[in-house]
């Protein structure tokens, strides 16, 4: 699946990359923290037939840019359901009641909103057993996939995190695992 993401710092100019990006992609990943005058409204209106989108409003914490409270920003994301985003992406360490709103959310528009639960290490890579607990704590979440993100600091890095594929295989949960930075690439 190629998911291309939307960042841009207005409404009409993330509009303008929807419309270039849609043939290309199976998926688009809407940043809304990245869009000072963000209107999901239009943004949904914009969606193209046969092409998904993925809401994601991320946290300062984990390198993100959403300025508000943690409760403006989940609230975005619960609107993001209600409008009909194919997916919605929300980090683990999103404090539990403003998590269980959004999955009570998803539940009333009858769960055709999937949910990601992610996970970034901004700073580097962890052990693969440190990785496999950050996967078993996001798949704990109930969480329709989980998103595991790092920094790689060496090339071996993107191996560790890689196999988590196959680790989230056996669990019979879907997984996006990649690395950040240079040595990402």
């Amino acid at each position: 699946m190629l998911c291309i993401p939307i960042c841009a710092q207005t409404t009409e100019a993330a509009v303008a990359l929807m419309e270039q990006a849609s043939p290309l992609a199976d998926c688009l990943e809407l940043r809304i923290d990245r869009i000072k005058d963000c209107n999901l409204e239009q943004l949904m209106q914009k969606k193209s037939p046969g092409t998904g989108i993925l809401v994601t409003n991320r946290s300062a914490a984990e390198g993100g840019g959403f300025p508000g409270s943690e409760r403006e920003r989940i609230a975005l994301l619960k609107q993001a359901v209600a409008l009909g985003a194919d997916l919605v992406d929300i980090e683990a360490s999103t404090e539990k009641p403003l998590l269980k709103e959004l999955q009570a959310q998803i539940e009333k528009h009858g769960r055709r909103t999937r949910w990601i639960c992610s996970s970034h290490d901004l700073k580097g890579t962890p052990s693969e057993g440190a990785l496999q607990k950050r996967f078993d704590a996001c798949r704990r979440t109930g969480a329709d996939l989980v998103k595991i993100c790092t920094y790689a600091r060496e090339t071996a890095d993107n191996l560790r995190v890689l196999g988590l594929i196959p680790f989230a295989r056996k669990k019979g949960r879907g997984i996006i695992a990649f690395c950040m930075g240079e040595k990402g690439r």
